[in-house]
């Protein structure tokens, strides 16, 4: 009897077809994308949409019933939240809603270039020390004395030699943070430049510029990005520090530091002055602490759990 396969082609008399034998291994399915990825991690993506509400919060500010955040109504001080006045009013009458939501736009400014100008500083001073050995005890010795002062006093010490103002704050947090980031690549540099592939570039004469920069650098960014974030969070905390004992932004400027300062004297009687920015706060520093945990796990081969 001659059997023929789907696709009519005639076998052979004396061989038959053998069946399908079932899977034994499920299949595996990759996903790609953002949505892909998301889907995989859930805490980035808890932690990203926080932070992205609170970014567009900051951007349409004007456009969510604000008024103006400095404007002064002594008549309506220390007023409760109200229909008319949502996260009430502070001991000079001005609106705790609108300063709120204009203050997510310092502190978010002061994270985020506080992370940038870090990371890129850190990352350039760490492949420097890591790789080239005799401006390692130079540059380390150096951030070794950067590190020894507590980042909150570093910062306030510099900003003691300058003027109030967001720029000034965003360059003394910087100056605090770039040890930690260059602590952390000149370690991985260090386990990095003893590769053989490392050796390999080495012995064909390559340069150390382009020995850094197509061997070392791509390795370094994975871990360099995760303690990015950490830093966002760590600037916006020392920001708000900074602002509340008065050596931060100018009073004249809304941040979450100086409503709580102005509303520290009231906590007793009026806790929803601090109440509000401090909650804005916490679920800022928040919402970046999950992306850099969900980073973390995603981008740590040991941890990865799908394709």
């Amino acid at each position: 009897m001659t059997v023929s396969t789907t696709n009519t082609v005639p076998v052979p008399p004396g061989l038959v077809i053998a069946p399908q034998l079932p899977d034994l291994l499920a299949t595996v399915e990759i996903r790609r994308g953002v949505l892909g990825f998301l889907r995989n991690h859930p805490v980035v993506a808890i932690g990203g949409a926080l932070l992205l509400c609170l970014v567009l919060i900051g951007i349409f500010a004007p456009y969510l019933g604000t008024v103006d955040p400095t404007a002064l109504a002594p008549a309506k001080r220390t007023r409760a939240p109200s229909a008319d006045f949502w996260f009430g009013t502070d001991a000079l009458g001005r609106d705790i809603y609108s300063r709120v939501l204009y203050g997510a736009r310092v502190s978010l400014t002061v994270g985020l270039s506080v992370a940038l100008l870090a990371s890129l500083a850190g990352l350039a001073i760490g492949l420097v020390a890591g790789f080239v050995r005799w401006a390692d005890g130079i540059l380390m010795r150096f951030m070794d004395g950067l590190m020894s002062i507590p980042p909150i006093l570093l910062a306030v010490a510099l900003m003691a030699l300058t003027r109030g103002s967001v720029g000034n704050v965003i360059l003394a947090i910087t100056v605090a943070e770039v040890p930690r980031v260059t602590r952390l690549v000149r370690g991985v540099v260090l386990s990095l430049r003893e590769q053989p592939y490392v050796d390999a570039a080495i012995a064909s004469g390559t340069r150390t510029p382009m020995i850094i920069l197509r061997h070392i650098l791509p390795n370094t960014l994975a871990p360099m990005l995760v303690q990015a974030t950490y830093i966002c969070a760590s600037a916006m905390i020392v920001e708000s520090i900074l602002s509340f004992i008065g050596a931060g932004t100018p009073p004249t400027i809304p941040s979450w530091g100086n409503i709580m300062a102005e509303g520290r004297a009231l906590w007793q009687v009026k806790p929803f002055i601090v109440f509000f920015p401090a909650a804005f706060l916490s679920v800022t520093v928040l919402a970046v602490n999950l992306v850099g945990d969900g980073l973390r796990d995603a981008l740590d081969p040991r941890m990865a759990k799908g394709l």
